[in-house]
């Protein structure tokens, strides 16, 4: 992750370290923030909007039973509530996050700020109500707004399930996913075949290849698109953090690497929510920024890819 001196010195400047712990009203708060709009975007398949940066769980959340890290995650998850998030994104294969999850929403009793997202990740088929009760419980909502079967794991199975639970009122919308580049054409013959609300898949200003025929195509299809690994898993931080931004990152309302990275994700039409993961309160705050102020246009996202690719 990016140095906690640079990090602590925006948060400061940009004003925003008295928003992490204070304010009880969420996402209102957040959208009567005197500077700038919340950034939203709509879900294709009703016109829902939700905020346009949500929050992943993946390594972060998994701390086991220990109570220190629990009610330090419980900070970061109010941090991201109190700036105006919504959209949480778990899994089975994520260890205790889903424990944690439920945890830290008791103590807040967050669950109407709540958009909740998880997957399916089990290869029996017919397991796919079973496993999507066990995350229930888990999280402690009363159903998931989200639920995608994760890596195609048993996709076939699973989606037509996931489609009788969304019939039935037992899920509002369904999906798939991906990560790290896999199976794209497998997961590009899904999206032209299948009824989907939602697809997952990574997606970052190094990681471009979504751009060549899965981000076209799901605005083609009118698919919601969450992407993961806005940050490759904090290596562009590493890879970046000593690097100036450049001198024509004020006109795009970019003060952070995280902002850069971010904001040039959430600005392409065709993405609807990052979900950066993170363990750190500072780094949440951060993360938040890139949700208001302005957004680059085609032409500026192109200048910033080309940033990157020049250092």
């Amino acid at each position: 992750m990016s140095k906690p001196l640079t990090r602590r010195q925006f948060l400061i400047g940009a004003g925003l370290s008295g928003l992490a712990l204070h304010a009880p009203g969420l996402l209102a708060d957040a959208e009567n923030a005197p500077d700038s709009a919340l950034i939203s975007r709509a879900i294709p398949s009703t016109g829902e909007r939700i905020p346009a940066i949500g929050m992943g769980t993946w390594i972060t959340f998994n701390v086991g039973n220990d109570p220190y890290l629990i009610e330090q995650r419980t900070k970061v998850l109010k941090t991201f509530f109190d700036n105006g998030g919504s959209v949480v994104d778990c899994s089975p294969m994520y260890g205790s996050s889903a424990n944690v999850l439920g945890q830290a929403l008791d103590a807040l009793k967050g669950r109407d700020r709540l958009f909740a997202a998880t997957k399916i990740w089990t290869g029996d088929e017919s397991a796919t109500r079973e496993e999507a009760e066990s995350s229930r419980r888990k999280w402690g909502v009363e159903r998931f707004d989200l639920l995608q079967v994760h890596n195609l794991l048993g996709w076939q199975g699973h989606l037509e399930t996931l489609r009788e639970m969304k019939a039935a009122g037992d899920v509002r919308y369904v999906g798939i996913t991906t990560s790290h580049g896999r199976r794209h054409r497998d997961f590009a013959r899904i999206m032209e075949t299948q009824p989907l609300d939602f697809v997952q898949l990574t997606y970052n200003v190094l990681d471009r290849e979504a751009e060549e025929r899965l981000l076209p195509l799901a605005q083609e299809r009118g698919i919601a698109v969450m992407v993961n690994r806005p940050f490759q898993g904090g290596s562009l931080f590493r890879r970046f953090q000593s690097e100036p931004l450049p001198d024509w990152a004020g006109e795009i309302g970019v003060s952070t690497w995280a902002e850069f990275f971010l904001k040039y994700i959430i600005a392409h039409p065709a993405v609807t929510c990052a979900i950066p993961a993170t363990s750190s309160v500072q780094h949440m705050q951060e993360n938040m920024a890139a949700m208001y102020g302005e957004l680059a246009d085609e032409r500026q996202r192109q200048q910033m890819a080309a940033y990157v690719r020049s250092l």
